[in-house]
C-alpha cells in the first residue's frame, strides 16, 4: 500500500469536501464565525503553500433533514501527501488568536 501511495503523482492537487449542518436558525452565525475563526487559518495555510484554493458553497434547494447540509467547504491541497501529513493547526490558531478563551468559546458556539 505504501509503494502505491509513493508512486502517485506527487504534485497532483488533492480535493477534500467538508459538509456542515448549522443549528436551526443559526446558519448566518455559523458562517460569520467560520469566516472570523477558521477561514484565516485556511488562508494562512494557503500562504504557506499547503492549500491551493478554498471556497464555501450553500445548497441551492431545500432537502430532507437526513440529507441536509448548510455549507460545503472545499479545500484543494497541494497534493495528497500534504493533505494527509501531520500538521500543527493549533499552533496557527494560537498565533492568529492570542485570546484562546474567546476563540474556543466561539468555536464551540459554531458547533
Amino acid at each position: 500500500m505504501q509503494a502505491q501511495t509513493a508512486s502517485a503523482a506527487p504534485d497532483k492537487p488533492f480535493t477534500v469536501e467538508y459538509y456542515y449542518k448549522a443549528k436551526w436558525g443559526y446558519a448566518d452565525e455559523f458562517l460569520q464565525l467560520f469566516k472570523k475563526n477558521h477561514y484565516p487559518v485556511l488562508k494562512k495555510e494557503m500562504e504557506m503553500g499547503r492549500i491551493a484554493k478554498v471556497w464555501v458553497d450553500q445548497p441551492r434547494y431545500h432537502t430532507t433533514e437526513d440529507g441536509r447540509w448548510d455549507y460545503r467547504v472545499t479545500i484543494v491541497f497541494k497534493n495528497a501527501t500534504v493533505a494527509n501529513e501531520a500538521f500543527d493547526e493549533a499552533a496557527l490558531q494560537r498565533q492568529l488568536y492570542p485570546d484562546q478563551d474567546t476563540f474556543k468559546k466561539e468555536e464551540q458556539r459554531r458547533f
